[in-house]
């Protein structure tokens, strides 16, 4: 029988860039205005992203294109989202009655609390020229700022496996 060995070095390795975008847009149309500035069409995922955490289960957008002909994957994946949380009657006063509904924030990359969307390109090896793809974002009307984002320090890295 023969044993088979998986280093984890080979795990570890990051070959995607990641692209931070900070806009006040919804998620169906930066897609479309990415997709107008950019060689790529991006399309809604049937999967979403779900993260569990202490709050509870959240889940997070994800647009998605495969170019077949290089072997790239695109996505273009949401960084922030509300979850609705359990209400508790711990309070028996005067608002005792009242149906408050609480949210709290949830985020895809913790780090990055302030950024809307992350664009990450799988399987780039160099092909593809970042800074050219950020000024071509960055020129999208509403899009605040655009830049690219260095995945080594990036400690919630296991979020981004999808």
């Amino acid at each position: 029988m023969a044993v088979h060995k998986l280093h984890l070095e080979e795990y570890n390795e990051v070959d995607y860039q990641l692209i931070a975008i900070h806009t006040s847009l919804e998620d169906y149309r930066l897609a479309y205005f990415i997709n107008q500035n950019l060689p790529i069409t991006l399309k809604k995922s049937n999967y979403n992203i779900q993260i569990s955490n202490k709050d509870g289960e959240s889940q997070f957008s994800r647009f998605v294109f495969e170019d077949e002909k290089d072997g790239i994957s695109w996505d273009l994946v949401q960084n922030k989202n509300e979850i609705a949380l359990a209400p508790q009657r711990v309070n028996q006063g005067l608002f005792a009655d009242s149906n408050n509904k609480f949210s709290t924030k949830v985020y895809l990359i913790p780090e990055y609390k302030k950024v809307d969307y992350f664009l990450k390109i799988e399987n780039s090896d160099d092909s593809i020229d970042v800074s050219k793809i950020t000024s071509q974002i960055n020129k999208i009307e509403r899009i605040s700022t655009v830049y690219a984002v260095d995945v080594e320090n990036i400690k919630s890295k296991n979020n981004l496996i999808f």
